[in-house]
């Protein structure tokens, strides 16, 4: 049986386990003092059962927009903070506020501030907990990595960047020339007869084959691996690690092998989850709208002193298939941006105007294309639409950029709320590999979660 020492979660199990543990404690904390101090506000029974569950979802709901269940943001002692703070108080104000699904408001105000400290000190305390003795240990995994010595440092980059708990301790050199790289390396570099004595010596959790030549596995060693699999250990291929740790697909590494690894997600010819997906579509599309034309009269009057232009702005990108169409945005640049020729945005840019910059944080320059989205040019999901000589520029470096356009361009994306503003060809790399994640895996859960990302994004008022 595995000791307690070796358990290892899953990034998955982790988001899992903090969203559970936290509407525990909060139940637990509320039915203590609705017991020690008559608390009678909120009570837990057969009778009412759906008031906690309705406070269960809030909780996990608004924990998901402020970012409680990101690791990064779980593992920091002032960014939880900020967003236990306002989950918390958005989770206690909107159960206030739907008293049809919630307890009536008590005649004793003071309860409504005891119920709020009561779920806000639990969590705090919880997660601090969790901060202090579970994240800065308990979730190391240690690994040995297969593969060639000129690519492992970058695979270990890879791997360790995106997940600080994942620890490459060791690696089996699968090529034949020695390179000087391993001096540098803080890992061991494990011979073939000692592998299986390292494994159960230093509580190794998986072994990851980053080979591209299956030739440099040699038989002593396949026969190892297939000792150490029938004995219970986990053997894995490294586009299967990075994928579940990155989210993103990496195509850089997969080379022209691409599509043997890239099944396309059954809901893109799903007829009823695109159905679904065009009526939520067109629900948001006009309410969007509708909130843009309560904010038109005041940019109307604000836009000629502060961008000293036209107030809209056409530009060509490329859509499904490869047509091209024509996007709708509230200007935000100064006049003739790209006099000479088109060039990627960039943080800080010069280019953008003081309001322009305002109305980008808020995203209020998207809003118009949601008449873009009516007319079927987009969906409010997808890779984000590029112009066209940019993806020609783009598609010379990369083959399967244009992969991306097997479905509808998005308002928002996986990409869009993973990474940064994309400045260079390098950036374009990442945000394609988070591109066809989503493509690869899309779903109504996903999209849920983009959209609660989105909204976070917004909040916090991140973004460029």
């Amino acid at each position: 049986m595995m000791s307690f020492k070796k358990i290892h979660f899953e990034i998955s199990e982790r988001k899992i386990l903090l969203q559970l543990f936290d509407v525990i404690s909060v139940l637990l904390s509320l039915y203590f003092v609705s017991i020690i101090f008559k608390f009678d506000y909120f009570s837990i029974s057969t009778l009412n059962y759906y008031w906690t569950l309705v406070l269960a979802i809030y909780l996990v709901l608004f924990g998901h927009v402020f970012e409680m269940y990101n690791l990064q943001v779980a593992s920091n002692q002032f960014l939880i903070l900020k967003s236990i703070v306002l989950t918390v108080s958005t989770t206690v104000l909107v159960y206030l506020l739907t008293p049809i699904y919630t307890p009536l408001l008590p005649k004793k105000r003071i309860q409504i501030l005891c119920f709020y400290l009561a779920i806000l000190i639990t969590l705090l305390v919880w997660r601090y907990f969790y901060i202090t003795f579970l994240a800065s240990h308990r979730f190391h995994k240690k690994v040995i990595l297969i593969c060639d010595t000129e690519t492992v440092s970058e695979l270990i980059d890879g791997l360790e960047k995106v997940d600080p708990n994942y620890k490459v301790v060791g690696f089996i050199q699968t090529d034949l020339a020695f390179n000087e790289v391993t001096n540098s390396l803080k890992i061991k570099q494990i011979a073939n007869d000692d592998l299986a004595e390292f494994v159960k010596n230093n509580y190794i959790s998986e072994l990851v084959i980053a080979t591209q030549k299956p030739d440099s596995i040699t038989i002593q060693l396949y026969n190892q691996l297939i000792h150490l699999l029938e004995s219970g250990f986990t053997i894995r291929e490294y586009s299967q690690v990075y994928e579940s740790i990155t989210q993103r697909i990496p195509v850089n590494y997969l080379a022209q092998d691409f599509y043997r690894y890239f099944p396309f997600s059954r809901s893109n010819q799903n007829k009823l989850y695109l159905l679904i997906s065009r009526l939520i579509e067109m629900f948001i599309c006009l309410f969007g709208l509708t909130f843009g034309v309560l904010f038109l009269p005041l940019i109307l009057i604000i836009n000629p002193f502060a961008n000293q232009g036209s107030l809209f702005y056409f530009q060509e990108r490329v859509g499904k298939n490869g047509v091209v169409f024509n996007i709708y945005k509230l200007r935000t640049m100064i006049k003739n941006a790209e006099s000479d020729q088109a060039v990627f945005a960039t943080s800080n840019d010069s280019r953008v105007t003081a309001f322009g910059k305002f109305l980008r944080k808020t995203r209020i320059d998207e809003i118009p294309q949601f008449i873009n989205i009516l007319k079927g040019d987009m969906s409010i999901i997808g890779p984000r639409p590029e112009r066209p000589i940019i993806v020609n520029e783009i598609a010379k470096e990369m083959p399967f950029y244009e992969t991306r356009h097997i479905i509808k361009p998005g308002l928002t994306g996986w990409a869009q709320v993973n990474y940064s503003y994309g400045e260079s060809i390098e950036d374009s790399l990442i945000k394609l590999q988070y591109d066809l994640y989503y493509i690869k895996h899309r779903s109504i859960f996903l999209d849920l979660n983009i959209m609660l990302k989105t909204l976070s994004t917004v909040l916090f008022y991140r973004g460029q």
